[in-house]
């Protein structure tokens, strides 16, 4: 809006009189005060927001969506930890929030299967995938036969021990978890040969491990060629590490 300002007319000056010089001035003065005011206050009233609780703070409608943190076991007390070489370098200590695991039993050979992979963020997006030879519900264990794969998803690269005799479990507790069929399994291990490339060429070996994670015992998978069903713990792992960790079954029988 334009801000309009009328001026009253003076009665035109009697012969031989002449207008006041101060009287012009201050007019003039006020005149431009008058249009300054006008001017902010219509500037003002366009700004957004100049209405009442303009000092509310902005909308959050345009804000991304909070995201649960994804936690490898609802006690809180899952991790997993490894020393990596080869083809793959890596020192990892993951805790238990931020990191995914799930677990399930096997078939062939008997025993359990278990997967750890971070949520996000990870330099190298590795999925670690152990088949435990004669793991049974509840009970633990020593000297147990462990069959590893390591994925690097996102790629073809698929490393596998193809068998149970190159990395060994030292030892294992279970602990039952609230959820019925659904322990807290722990274990630390190591491996004295390396794990070969399923496609293309190199080896990783890793030297130790230790872990814990969630079995659920009420959840069965299939062996190689099979699709088999996963049980989440806390967030659960994604769609792309179910099919990473069914892929790298079916390549190494785990």
């Amino acid at each position: 809006m334009i801000p309009v300002i009328f001026f009253r007319r003076r009665p035109a000056p009697g012969p031989g009189s002449q207008p006041c010089p101060i009287r012009l001035a201050v007019a003039l003065v006020a005149a431009v005060l008058s249009l300054g005011a006008a001017f902010r206050e219509a500037a003002c009233a366009a700004e957004p927001g100049a209405a009442a609780g303009s000092n509310a703070p902005p909308a959050a409608a345009g804000a991304p969506a909070t995201t649960a943190t994804a936690a490898c076991l609802p006690s809180g007390d899952g991790y997993f930890r490894a020393h990596v070489g080869g083809a793959l370098e890596a020192v990892i200590d993951w805790p238990n929030s931020g990191t995914r695991c799930e677990g399930e039993i096997k078939s062939s050979p008997p025993g359990v299967r278990l997967s750890f992979q971070r949520a996000a963020g990870a330099a190298q997006d590795l999925l670690f995938v152990f088949g435990l030879t004669g793991v049974a519900e509840g009970k633990p264990g020593r000297a147990i036969g462990a069959n590893l794969t390591i994925i690097v998803q996102g790629t073809d690269r698929i490393f596998g021990t193809l068998g149970d005799k190159r990395c060994t479990v030292d030892s294992l507790a279970q602990r039952p978890l609230p959820a019925a069929g659904t322990y807290r399994l722990e274990a630390r291990g190591f491996c004295t040969q390396p794990a070969h490339a399923v496609r293309g060429t190199g080896d990783v070996l890793v030297s130790t491990f230790e872990f814990a994670g969630l079995v659920n015992y009420g959840v069965s998978g299939t062996d190689a060629g099979g699709s088999p069903a996963h049980a989440n713990a806390g967030a659960g792992a994604g769609a792309g590490a179910g099919a990473d960790m069914r892929a790298g079954a079916a390549a190494t029988s785990l």
